[in-house]
Formats: structure tokens, C-alpha cells, sequence
């Protein structure tokens, strides 16, 4: 029986995720190889072809026109591979892996997902945490939460929450604040890997961007947060994310201005995959569960916590 491919699969799985990075070393870290038998695989694909694939460009290997046609293809058949071989693992249809960065986890998720726990209990779920953008398609995680503009190609977005951000800081540091003006004279805690902008926020409270910010610099938004709970000095934070730091009364939010932010939190799958059960139910579980911690949820929060502490012994 002749062979249906003219070139090896491994060279077509090759040709594919070259294809849709622009590089070799990426196709070298998921096949196992090295970068020099990645180009081999794509010279020789080439030579049995009788056409050239890619053009080799300054800033890397561009695909043709003709790859470029076929590349949505390949993308989907090698997901759908990946989807089949999924069903072999049968111990794994309830088990939920989920990827997500730090301040999410950390501030949000964990404090909710023993609900989601509850109402599934059949369903184990695993968090991935990292700061680093998986590529969902070729993974082995089901979804995840990513915060910024999106979408992003070849992954199903929907936007849950999180576009609303603002100053917040420890209820020390906040008695120093009676006009926005005076936010200069308290330290700004600085997240290097932060989306959020201090300029919109300043426009919006109708002043100028300050020449110079001092305050502590931090690399990890979860320790960021940290920082202003320890009373370090005020930092710009997604409502949705301060939410609970505020309900409970280790930060506050001294001002009432706030700025919508370029994107927000979305959920995300893999475009080229089916969505099981565990996802959909995780998906819609999260949507409620976003929706009913907003600015709302902190009102409740702090009344009955007042109730609490009026009412007699």
C-alpha cells in the first residue's frame, strides 16, 4: 500500500509549528530535536515537494503563500490528533487542567474554586501557574485565564471581567490621601510585569503624569500586592482582583476614579478543539462566579462584616 504522505509526519509537524512561529527552536523544544534537524526536515520536504516552503528572511523563516493556504489545515489536523489521542486516556475525561498567572490564582481563584469543587466532585482539578503564555493547541491543558488586549490567534477567547482598575493601598498609607493630588507623596509600588498604566488613571483624575515615581519595584504582581497590603505604598490593581482586599479591609480604595483597562481577564481554549463537559462547566462556573464577586459583592461583604461587629455577644 503506498505511503499517503510524500513527506514524513514528523517533518509536517515541523513544517507546521515553523509555519506558525517563524522560528526553528520551537519546533526543535516539541519534537525533541535539534534545531539543525529541524531545518533538515524542512530542506528535505522541500526537495521532495519541488517547492520551497519558506523564504528565509532577517527576521526569520516567513512561510510561503502556497503554506500559508494550507496552514489553518495542518493546524486543525494535528489538533485533531491531539483531541483523538485525548480519548485514549480515558482516566482523564474529569480531570481539569487549567493555566493561569499568579495574581489570578492567587488572589481570586483560590479562594473560590473549593465552590466549583463542591457542585463537580467528580471533576479533579489542576491549576497551572506561570506567567508564561502556553500554546494551548499543543498542550495538554484544557483552558486557561489570560490577562491582556486578546484575543489571540488560534485560541477561543471570551472576555469574563477585569477592565476597571485603580489605586489601591493599606488603610495607613490611604489616611495620607485626602485628594488624588497627593498620591506623589506616598511611594508607588511598580509591577514590571503589569498591564496596567499609571497615565490613564492621572488623565482621568484630571493631572499630569509625574517625571518621577519612587517607590518599590517588583517583578511578581502577586508579591506587588503584598507590598501595598504591607503598607509599602499604593498600587494600581484590577478592581476584580482587589475585591476581596478590600471587602476584608487590608487595602482600600482611596479614590472613586478609575480607568478601563486595553483588555481584561478572558477564558481561553484552544480554537481547533472541541469543548467537554469539564470545560464548559468550569467556563460557566467562572462566568457566575466573576459576575457575583464585582463591586456589589465588596458592598455585601463589608455590611455584614459591619453587622458582625455591632451586634451583641
Amino acid at each position: 500500500m503506498p505511503n499517503p504522505f510524500a513527506i514524513p509526519l514528523n517533518a509536517i509537524r515541523a513544517i507546521e509549528i515553523v509555519a506558525r512561529r517563524g522560528a526553528l527552536a520551537p519546533a526543535a523544544d516539541e519534537l525533541g530535536v535539534t534545531p539543525g534537524a529541524v531545518s533538515q526536515h524542512l530542506r528535505r520536504a522541500e526537495e521532495r515537494l519541488g517547492m520551497e516552503l519558506f523564504e528565509r528572511t532577517r527576521d526569520g523563516l516567513r512561510p510561503t503563500p502556497a503554506l500559508v493556504q494550507i496552514l489553518p489545515r495542518l493546524s486543525a489536523g494535528f489538533a485533531a490528533l491531539e483531541d483523538a489521542m485525548a480519548g485514549l486516556r480515558a482516566h482523564n475525561e474529569n480531570v481539569l487542567t487549567v493555566t493561569m498567572g499568579n495574581v489570578f490564582a492567587s488572589r481570586w481563584l483560590i479562594w473560590r474554586i473549593a465552590k466549583f469543587n463542591a457542585l463537580y466532585p467528580e471533576i479533579e482539578t489542576r491549576l497551572v501557574v506561570t506567567g508564561q503564555m502556553i500554546d494551548l493547541n499543543h498542550s495538554d491543558i484544557d483552558c486557561g485565564v489570560r490577562f491582556g488586549p486578546g484575543p489571540w490567534e488560534g485560541i477561543r477567547a471570551e472576555l469574563i471581567g477585569g477592565q476597571r482598575y485603580r489605586p489601591v493601598a493599606a488603610p495607613p498609607v490611604a489616611a495620607q490621601l485626602k485628594t488624588p493630588a497627593d498620591i506623589v507623596k506616598v511611594p508607588m509600588i511598580h509591577d514590571t510585569s503589569s498591564m496596567l498604566p499609571w497615565a490613564p488613571w492621572f488623565a482621568a483624575a484630571g493631572l499630569a503624569l509625574p517625571k518621577r515615581m519612587p517607590g518599590p519595584v517588583y517583578d511578581d504582581p502577586a508579591l506587588a500586592f503584598d507590598a501595598a497590603i504591607s503598607e509599602q505604598g499604593v498600587l494600581m490593581a484590577v478592581d476584580m482582583m482587589s475585591a476581596d482586599t478590600i471587602s476584608d479591609g487590608r487595602l482600600v480604595r482611596p479614590f472613586d476614579v478609575s480607568v478601563e483597562a486595553a483588555g481584561g481577564y478572558w477564558f481561553v481554549t484552544a480554537e481547533a478543539r472541541r469543548l467537554p463537559r469539564k470545560v464548559t462547566l468550569f467556563r460557566d462556573w467562572l462566568k457566575q462566579e466573576v459576575a457575583d464577586s464585582g463591586d456589589g459583592y465588596v458592598a455585601q461583604r463589608q455590611r455584614l462584616e459591619a453587622a458582625r461587629q455591632t451586634a451583641p455577644d
